[in-house]
């Protein structure tokens, strides 16, 4: 069995927030005798993740998501806990670490905004200290994977959203990090671009074998890419399991569409809600279990001709936002 790539154990931030007493005396005041909040951000969370895994890490915002990768990279100290990434302290060794790991920010460009993503390329291979002639050869394989050859020579204020966030994901991977962290790679981005990103994760993910760190709020890249999603919110994990659980556990009620050779005149199924009619078509919802099911299947197929059935579940961002009004509810 592989070990971990990333292990967290326990894992803790608590900020220390300086509070302002309101109005000029309140100004004059905090001069002499400050007072301070700690704030909670991170509250004893644990998780691993293994080598080659496609990790989903979300949560709405102030849950905790950024803060946690943070730490995960070095760039905070955790207040209690542990973690190993790649073996390695991230607080003790974030120079060492940062050869083997890369991070896109959909909100913050690590390219030069009035240079060439090339030159930013240049410059990452110096600051990394790789073989120019490796590296020349890691360039054109990314550029033509990653179809940028009329891209890269263009200022980075000249490309589209969806272009420059190649041109991100390219400069992350310069030096052949073992993990990815990507923060919110598609925001911002058109239906297209966001596939085109969605491809070059998976390309990722699937022909180099690197690990992917994801956090996103578009429940469309959780569902088209990650195996696995841990769901944190107001500092706790609250869900850690396969994607498809999400679906399968919290999903209370499907909707039925059945399509009739003749007219719909008079459906009376008492175990379900029509939601939708017209001549030939209904939809009926119903709860989850599959004795509903079965009974509404049952009661369509011996009183009407049925042409065609449908099932529709909700889609993931309704599934998502059941799951934080949940522990909202619950107090996690």
């Amino acid at each position: 069995m592989n070990k971990p790539i990333i292990e967290v154990k326990d894992l803790t931030k608590i900020f220390e927030l300086k509070q302002k007493r309101p109005g000029l005396l309140g100004s004059i005041t905090s001069i002499f005798s400050q007072q301070t909040k700690k704030t909670t951000v991170v509250d004893h969370i644990s998780f691993s993740v293994e080598p080659g895994e496609l990790l989903a890490f979300i949560g709405p915002n102030g849950a905790g998501k950024s803060t946690t990768i943070k730490m995960l990279t070095g760039i905070l100290y955790p207040s209690s806990g542990n973690i190993k990434v790649l073996d390695l302290d991230p607080a003790e060794n974030r120079q060492k670490l940062a050869y083997s790991i890369g991070s896109v920010f959909g909100q913050r460009s690590q390219l030069w905004y009035h240079l060439s993503p090339l030159d930013t390329y240049n410059l990452l291979s110096r600051l990394y200290e790789l073989d120019q002639a490796k590296y020349k050869s890691r360039l054109d394989f990314l550029v033509e994977s990653f179809e940028l050859k009329n891209l890269i020579h263009t200022p980075v204020r000249k490309l589209s959203l969806g272009q420059r966030m190649r041109c991100e994901i390219v400069a992350s991977l310069i030096h052949q990090p073992k993990i990815i962290f990507l923060d919110e790679p598609t925001i911002g981005l058109d239906v297209i671009a966001k596939q085109q990103i969605r491809e070059v994760i998976l390309f990722l993910n699937k022909q180099e074998g690197v690990t992917i760190f994801l956090t996103s709020h578009d429940a469309g890249d959780i569902e088209t890419l990650a195996n696995r999603t841990i769901i944190i919110n107001y500092g706790k994990i609250i869900f850690d399991g396969v994607t498809e659980q999400l679906k399968n556990n919290f999903i209370s009620k499907k909707i039925i569409e059945f399509i009739t050779e003749e007219p719909i005149l008079n459906f009376n199924f008492d175990g379900g809600k029509i939601v939708e009619q017209t001549k030939y078509s209904i939809k009926i919802e119903i709860e989850q279990e599959k004795s509903s099911m079965d009974k509404l299947l049952s009661f369509a197929t011996n009183n009407f001709d049925i042409k065609d059935i449908n099932i529709y579940e909700p889609p993931m961002e309704e599934i998502i936002s059941n799951i934080y009004q949940m522990s909202r509810n619950n107090g996690i």
